[in-house]
């Protein structure tokens, strides 16, 4: 009984101290929790859209997924909804009009708010958010993904609707943590492996995953996969900043939850979730022989290449070893080793060249880094089809990363031209989105069969 009164009042969410004020609790109370929930990140069009508007294309392996406008607006948003409407579309994925959302709003981890959470959130939603009238932009799935109603089914299969319960043999802080990455903070999203209907694998919790061309890492407790080796002091600056040097740097997804959310948050909670993440069940790959961290050294090659490539004023050199040294040397120094002040990170103890999976060292490239926390605005400038700096082949960035692996990083791992190609176009496509186009005939077929299978059975019976 009493770490439950300790949650609530942790939350703030104590009856009396609701009932002693004007409300205005209750609105920064929910303002806090959509904070700490993410919600801008999706619903929120980059670069200068109109707060909670929608209309941001999220690119799911099944299609192009549009968030919709969740501002309080009658005619475009949800201000028709009732709170219980609110609450089964939050944590149920059901829309006011009885049809389904799907999973790319993260329902499957909202279900653990409270109701006095969902109370918080839809007065904050309907009372401290500005009306905007923006019409939604229809999503438009493939055959057979564009079939709402198949996500009752997902839903028996995998949606979990018990609420958050604290654990009473665990501290306050501990609780605190567990509640905010597995329910409004979602971290098992992004960080969670994907089964073959692209539910989250019960079985790998926090083991990481690809979300399109970036990798969310391993966040469980192991030393080796995970984040067993960080203190809970360098987990709580990198929530904060997005960077620890001689660590990690935020880049893609992560960016964004850091600038938009995590940033935010007070310390006590970024204490909280390290807390809770140092204690999850440690998790390791097999191909995992050493912290990602923990790979690299300085190498200056500079002097061999002096005079070796004269001109590439037809961007024809594809020497990983001249490619760094004219497009990466001038930001990460020509040994590697990142500006004084890590701004510009080191290339060697970075979990980005480290690690068994190099897809966020092709997606730094070929996307750029950008992320804003506090008075820091980091920006890498993108090396694919979209640079204004110098546009870059898959072959090259392949040279460049296995350059830098090699040097850097993990050197047993190497980049192809095809895999620079495949995140370069979304990353990899599971099965499920593979079969998409065998789907229809196959459904032909077996209408076909199973009305020829009626019609044999009627006439035996005549």
């Amino acid at each position: 009984m009493k770490i439950q009164l300790g949650f609530a009042l942790l939350l703030g969410l104590s009856g009396a101290a609701l009932a002693t004020d004007d409300g205005t609790a209750l609105l920064k109370q929910g303002e806090q929790l959509a904070v700490a929930s993410d919600c801008q990140a999706c619903h929120t069009q980059p670069g200068g859209g109109k707060p909670f508007a929608g209309g941001y294309g999220i690119n799911s392996p099944m299609g192009v997924i549009y968030s919709t406008n969740i501002t309080p607006s009658a005619h475009d948003g949800i201000g028709g909804y009732t709170e219980q409407q609110f609450a089964r579309a939050l944590r149920d994925g059901v829309r006011a009009d009885g049809s389904y959302l799907y999973p790319a709003m993260p329902y499957t981890s909202y279900s653990k708010l409270s109701d006095a959470d969902i109370h918080a959130l839809y007065t904050y939603f309907m009372q401290g958010v500005k009306p905007v009238e923006q019409k939604n932009t229809p999503t438009a799935l493939p055959f057979p993904f564009n079939m709402r109603f198949s996500m009752a089914g997902w839903n028996l299969l995998f949606l979990d609707k018990n609420r958050f319960q604290p654990n009473a043999e665990k501290s306050e802080q501990w609780n605190r943590g567990a509640y905010l990455v597995n329910g409004p903070g979602h971290c098992d999203t992004c960080h969670t492996p994907r089964n073959l209907l692209m539910a989250e694998s019960a079985d790998k919790p926090l083991a990481g995953g690809m979300v399109g061309s970036w990798y969310a890492p391993n966040i469980t407790s192991d030393t080796v996969s995970g984040i067993g080796g960080w203190s809970n002091e360098e987990l709580v600056q990198y929530l904060k900043t997005g960077r620890v040097a001689g660590k990690n740097q935020a880049a893609g997804g992560m960016a964004e939850a850091v600038e938009n959310s995590l940033q935010y948050l007070p310390e006590q909670d970024l204490m909280a979730i390290a807390v809770y993440l140092k204690s999850t069940v440690p998790i390791r790959d097999a191909q995992d022989k050493q912290a990602a961290d923990r790979f690299g050294q300085p190498l200056n090659v500079e002097p061999t290449l002096r005079g070796l490539h004269p001109s590439n004023a037809n961007n024809t050199v594809s020497d990983g070893a001249a490619l760094f040294s004219g497009n990466c040397a001038s930001c990460h120094q020509p040994d590697g080793s990142g500006s004084k002040n890590q701004a510009y990170p080191s290339l060697f103890n970075n979990t980005a060249t480290g690690s068994g999976n190099p897809a966020n060292l092709i997606s730094a490239i070929l996307f750029g880094v950008q992320r804003k926390a506090g008075s820091e605005d980091v920006l890498m400038p993108n090396f694919g089809p979209q640079s204004y700096v110098n546009p870059l082949t898959d072959r090259q960035i392949a040279a460049i990363s296995n350059y830098v692996l090699k040097n850097y990083g993990n050197p047993a791992v190497t980049v192809s031209e095809e895999d620079v190609a495949m995140l370069r176009t979304g990353g990899p496509v599971p099965l499920l989105a593979m079969l998409q186009p065998y789907m229809a005939p196959a459904i032909g077929v077996a209408v076909v069969v199973l009305l020829a299978l009626i019609w044999l059975c009627g006439r035996k019976r005549k």
